[in-house]
Parts: C-alpha cells; structure tokens; sequence
C-alpha cells in the first residue's frame, strides 16, 4: 500500500493534483475543497494516500492530512459507498463538519452530495455515529508543532469535552452543544470558563 506521495506538484487538474516523483508523474484523486488548498505547481507537496485496485485500474486517493484520510476510510467503510463516493462527500464538507453532521444524524447536508441519497446518508449516520467522538472534533493538536505546543493543544481538547460533555448533559444537542464549544476563546483557562463562554452563543 502507498501511505504517502511526497514530491514536485506538476499539476492541477479538475478532479486529481499530479505529483512528480522522481520523475514518475502519479495522478491523485482529491477532494474539491483539498485541490483548492494546493500551493502553485512546481512546489513540493505530501499527500496522504489510499490505493483503490480495482480489476481494471488502480486508483491513488490524496489528502492534506491523516484526519483527512481517516474520515475518508471511515465513509468508505460503509457498505454502497465507494472511494468516488467518499470523494464526493468530502468535496462537499470538511471532516469537522462531516462529523457534526453524523453526532447530529443531519441526513440533508450528507445527502447533498453527488451519488449520495438519503437513505445511504442515514446509513452512513447510523454507521459511524459510534465512531465519532467529540475528542475527534476538537483535538487539532496533532497539526500542532513542538511536545509543548502538542500537550498544551491536548490539554486544551480535554478541557472543551468536558465542556460539551457538561452542555449535553443539561440538554442541549451533541452538535450544538460542539459548535457553541468551537466558537469560544482559547484564552479560557478552566472548563467553567468555557462552559460560560459557550452558554451565551447558546441563549
């Protein structure tokens, strides 16, 4: 299995980046939204890959990060939803908002995408909803540099799951509950600071 391409970005074609790799031009599928982010043909890029074989084509996936490709193998781990597919999915939302749109069974924004139908969006909820926790949204440390800067984006994750652990046990929603948790200000030091901060984006 290719984990990774690394190499010169030669192109940028509709739906895939190619990348030259020692002189070897690999063509990688990509969400919309990702080839968006690519830099200017003739930097070097890393793409985290999944390989598709297929009886009659090998097909190479990229994305920008692990979470990326994560969420990617996650969807097409669904029964009737294929690498196009999952593709498809993430060229219309990211995987934060896949996410929320999972934790919040939000069948309409899943389905928008193309050769999704509500039916396989509800089984793709009911599917993942056990697979998706609120740490999963909220840690971004892993996009984070030095051992400091990492536990400290740790420490931060662990304080907003608590804070949404504690707004869904007043009542309010999983996604709701995420958002308002997101919108906060990384200053607050304590869980209470951030459940007060929350509650207002709530009222």
């Amino acid at each position: 299995m290719i984990s990774y391409v690394r190499g010169e970005l030669a192109a940028v074609e509709p739906q895939k980046a190619i990348v030259d790799v020692g002189g070897v031009g690999y063509g990688v599928y990509m969400p919309q939204q990702a080839l968006s982010l690519l830099p200017q043909p003739g930097n070097e890029v890393k793409l985290y890959t999944y390989l598709n074989v297929k009886e009659d084509a090998m097909q190479l996936f990229g994305f920008l990060t692990k979470d990326d490709l994560e969420i990617f193998k996650l969807v097409i781990g669904v029964s009737g939803i294929g690498p196009k597919g999952g593709l498809n999915i993430l060229s219309c939302m990211s995987p934060d908002e896949l996410r929320f749109a999972i934790m919040s069974g939000d069948a309409k924004a899943i389905s928008a995408a193309p050769g999704i139908g509500k039916k396989t969006a509800e089984k793709l909820i009911l599917e993942l909803r056990d697979k998706v926790d609120i740490e999963d949204v909220l840690n971004n440390a892993a996009h984070g540099g030095d051992a400091d800067r990492l536990q400290a984006g740790e420490a931060e994750s662990s304080m907003q799951a608590e804070a949404v652990q504690a707004l869904v046990a007043l009542g309010y929603g999983n996604a709701e509950s995420l958002r308002a948790v997101k919108k906060t200000s990384p200053d607050c030091q304590t869980v209470e600071d951030i459940l007060k901060e929350a509650l207002k984006y709530l009222f």
